[in-house]
């Protein structure tokens, strides 16, 4: 995880980042003082989280976050300031948090349980070979943070539905039924979904990550071991995981939408 902490006064930039790792230990926390030099790094360089203040000479942080975020839409706003008066500039773009000084640790810890995007919580001594998020769209990463390239775009759902079986065996019947529902179930289709299995098993070859699936001999599951999941997350109620769901559940599948319901009963549970 990476972390950007941007304050033009000394003092309180350093009250801030010792705060910011007193909360997350193993995070890369990287501190500017100027403007000029935040942004070069920003433009290069995608961060989870960003700590603003927001009075600063050459550009007030809330200009500053809307610059954040053309480089990276996902990255976190959290504001720290002195004036309670910006809070309505903070809602109108979207900053995930809004901080008073003197900053503490508890603040911090208090303003992170509402991340408007998920962040890297993997656990740093846990060797994960795949990286999927679920929650809004569904996408999938290498192990070296790279969005994955596949081939064929059924590969991908196929994917997808494996992730959210959890380690639960699909057949060629159940992935037919589900990734071409509404279609006649005949040796064409089963042969078709042959070819997805082998794309995805190519694709995860490439990328180092060929354990993450388990080709049995009538099914296809995934190790749930070997896999960084939003998702899994929300299930073992990680309090980050559960406040970074917003409503969409792998909203670009039609059979993911019943899930939604779900996941908002665990939500209103534990927020």
């Amino acid at each position: 995880m990476r972390i950007l902490i941007i304050d033009d006064e000394i003092p309180a930039r350093k009250m801030l980042a010792d705060a910011v790792r007193s909360v997350f230990e193993d995070a890369e926390i990287v501190e500017f003082g100027k403007v000029s030099q935040a942004l070069e790094f920003i433009s290069a360089n995608k961060s989870d989280i960003a700590f603003l203040d927001i009075n600063m000479p050459a550009m007030n942080g809330i200009e500053l976050s809307k610059r954040i975020k053309e480089s990276c839409p996902t990255t976190n706003i959290i504001f720290v300031t002195g004036y309670s008066e910006y809070k309505g500039a903070a809602m109108d773009v979207h900053a995930s948090g809004y901080i008073m000084k003197p900053v503490t640790a508890e603040k911090v810890r208090e303003e992170i349980k509402y991340l408007r995007n998920p962040v890297d919580t993997a656990e740093p001594d846990k060797k994960y070979l795949l990286k999927v998020r679920c929650f809004g769209s569904f996408e999938a990463f290498a192990p070296d943070g790279k969005a994955i390239h596949f081939t064929r775009s059924k590969a991908k759902e196929l994917l997808a539905l494996l992730v959210y079986k959890r380690g639960s065996g699909c057949s060629l019947n159940d992935i037919c039924g589900v990734l071409f529902e509404g279609e006649e179930l005949n040796a064409k289709t089963k042969n078709y979904v042959q070819q997805l299995i082998a794309s995805l098993l190519k694709t995860m070859k490439e990328i180092g990550a060929e354990d993450v699936i388990i080709k049995q001999y009538n099914s296809l599951l995934v190790n749930t071991e070997l896999i960084d999941c939003d998702y899994y997350r929300f299930n073992e109620l990680d309090s980050r995981a559960v406040n970074s769901y917003k409503g969409e559940f792998m909203s670009q599948y039609s059979w993911a939408e019943f899930v939604t319901d779900y996941l908002e009963k665990i939500y209103l549970k534990n927020v």
